[in-house]
């Protein structure tokens, strides 16, 4: 060996120098496909070439969608906790029957596309909805008496509905991991419970309940479909105003600033996320004795636990089965038809998915749009899972690298859908991102959203690997490809399919930047259900409906599956 081929492996035995290794691929694909286009943003506002001149900007057209964006996201994060923190000691101290199930069905609603949640709420309380109907048939009305599409209520509902799952995924889990020797003490020293709770119990719960806080916030303040399809253009927030300023009204250094903004907002709270999360680990790795879960024993614990059990299946599920049942129930006419309307059951919807008798240009066969959804999704896992797995080695070496670019990865997560396809446009406009043939912009948007995901799922997973086991089989002889071939893959193998399902899942449901880079020719499930939704007709809505309850099927079988292969008390979020 020469000399200087030693130092150059001496120097890879160093864990900074391991780390820089790692991530240099992940961190050249963020640095091209996502700092690249928001430094493009930024340009645009100096840029001669649209002259724009910031003294000439009305600033009421950025305070007014920035106080409504803020006032939203606060009320909607305050209703979630209303929900999620009961639901949390619900699911951290009872056992019931049902609560896998349960459990199950309440984390569905936060990987459901926009379309399909939008979809979900007009079967149940739209203008010809299950709740509406029944209303106007008990009572003998003549119009429907509530009036939920079009308002502020239907998008709070839909956040809370959207959301809540995070607080009770991050506060439970922190709940049932508590040491219990903590509230016994306190009970032996003549605390009651109340005080146990408040002084003991709280305190210990609050990094889990101010990061669930802020991640719900993020995800309220980046709201996009929901605001666009409950809400209507009437509620602008940045997300609407981007999308409404560079797609409908070309005014693209508006969009810019309202993108910066909106950026500057999703940094801080990602920030604050990360540290509160890092508090949150040093923590929870203290414990001791978890506390026991256990049936509800006095009159009162009963009566809330059903109480809470009757709300979350109210909320969270009664809008999925009001959609599955719409769409195989016939209760309109379709445009034109005269006569009697025959009611009932019927499979019209799914059959009507494969037909095109008028040849209508808006109609989308659903194999065309699965295949492209499955297409894109591939590609996305692909990329986010390769790179995903580098930044897993890479935060697994002990290296203070790790601590700056983490926050780096995980921007994305909060980052505007919108704005990062606004990007994408100013960026990638000439071959060969811009090809015609094929939209290659797709996928590798859907790999920025999923790839914070994956790491965080593979992450865990590396760690929890004994260096032992490795330590054996390079005493045994194994060179370095073959550790990781027999000892690390093997063992890390069920969260590398929980990756997988998860950027799967994410790819098929992605909406926000899906619609401003999509191309007519390659239309995926979310943006054809929005096409059928758009149009007026019966059966342009009974279609919406199907598709939207086979796209539903396909989520809910990957996260029950994500819930089956996940290590034991390791969550998602």
């Amino acid at each position: 060996m020469t000399l200087h081929s030693a130092r150059i492996r001496g120097l890879f035995k160093r864990p900074t120098w391991r780390a820089a290794l790692f991530w240099l691929l992940p961190a050249a694909f963020l640095g091209v496909f996502f700092y690249q286009p928001l430094l493009a943003i930024f340009n645009l506002l100096i840029s001669p070439e649209w002259g724009f001149d910031l003294s000439a900007l009305n600033w009421s057209q950025v305070w007014e969608p920035l106080r409504f964006t803020f006032f939203q996201a606060t009320l909607s994060t305050l209703l979630t906790l209303l929900v999620g923190l009961p639901s949390a000691w619900l699911f951290a101290q009872f056992t019931f029957p049902g609560k896998k199930t349960l459990k199950l069905l309440s984390t569905l609603p936060f990987i459901l596309p926009t379309v399909v949640v939008a979809a979900g709420f007009n079967a149940l309380l739209g203008p010809r909805g299950w709740l509406n109907l029944g209303m106007m048939t008990l009572f003998n009305l003549d119009s429907p008496p509530i009036q939920f599409l079009n308002t502020f209520g239907a998008i709070l509902t839909a956040h809370v509905f959207y959301n809540t799952t995070i607080i009770i995924r991050v506060v439970s889990n922190a709940w049932s991991r508590q040491n219990v020797r903590f509230q016994q003490a306190a009970r032996v020293l003549g605390a009651g419970p109340w005080r146990t709770f408040r002084e003991v119990t709280l305190p210990l719960l609050r990094p889990a309940i101010l990061s669930a806080t802020l991640l719900v916030f993020l995800f309220n303040f980046t709201s996009f479909g929901v605001i666009l399809m409950l809400g209507g253009p009437q509620f602008a927030t940045l997300e609407v105003d981007i999308y409404i300023q560079a797609m409908h009204l070309l005014n693209l250094p508006l969009a810019a600033i309202l993108s910066i903004l909106q950026l500057i907002c999703t940094l801080i709270i990602t920030i604050g996320h990360n540290r509160i999360n890092r508090k949150d680990v040093l923590s929870s790795s203290t414990r001791a004795q978890t506390m026991p879960i256990r049936k509800p024993k006095r009159g009162f614990e009963t009566f809330v636990v059903v109480v809470l059990v009757i709300t979350l299946f109210t909320l969270l599920v009664s809008p999925l089965a009001a959609l599955a049942l719409r769409s195989v129930v016939k209760l309109d006419a379709n445009r034109g038809e005269r006569g009697e309307i025959q009611q009932g059951f019927t499979l019209q919807y799914y059959t009507a998915l494969w037909e095109n008798p008028r040849g209508s240009l808006f109609y989308v066969p659903p194999i065309e749009a699965a295949r492209n959804s499955l297409m894109f999704a591939l590609i996305t896992i692909a990329i986010a899972v390769f790179l995903g797995t580098l930044v897993a080695y890479g935060q697994n070496q002990p290296s203070r690298l790790n601590a700056i670019l983490d926050p780096l990865l995980m921007l994305p997560l909060g980052a505007s859908a919108i704005t990062l396809g606004l990007g994408f446009i100013i960026v990638f406009n000439k071959p060969p991102f811009s090809t015609l043939t094929f939209p290659i912009l797709l996928p590798i948007a859907h790999s920025l959203i999923a790839l914070p995901f994956v790491v965080r799922t593979l992450g865990p997973a590396l760690q929890s690997i004994p260096a032992s086991l490795r330590n054996a089989a390079r005493v045994l002889g194994a060179k370095p490809f073959r550790v990781w071939w027999e000892v690390d893959l093997p063992l890390m193998a069920p969260s590398i399919l929980v990756s997988m399902i998860f950027a799967l899942t994410i790819s098929l449901g992605e909406f926000g930047a899906t619609s401003f880079l999509t191309r007519p020719q390659f239309p995926t499930l979310p943006i054809a259900i929005y096409r059928y939704i758009s149009q007026p007709g019966a059966l342009n809505y009974g279609q919406a409906l199907a598709m939207s309850t086979l796209l539903m099927l396909v989520c809910a079988a990957g996260i029950f599956l994500i819930e089956r292969l996940r290590l034991p008390d390791k969550e998602i979020f």
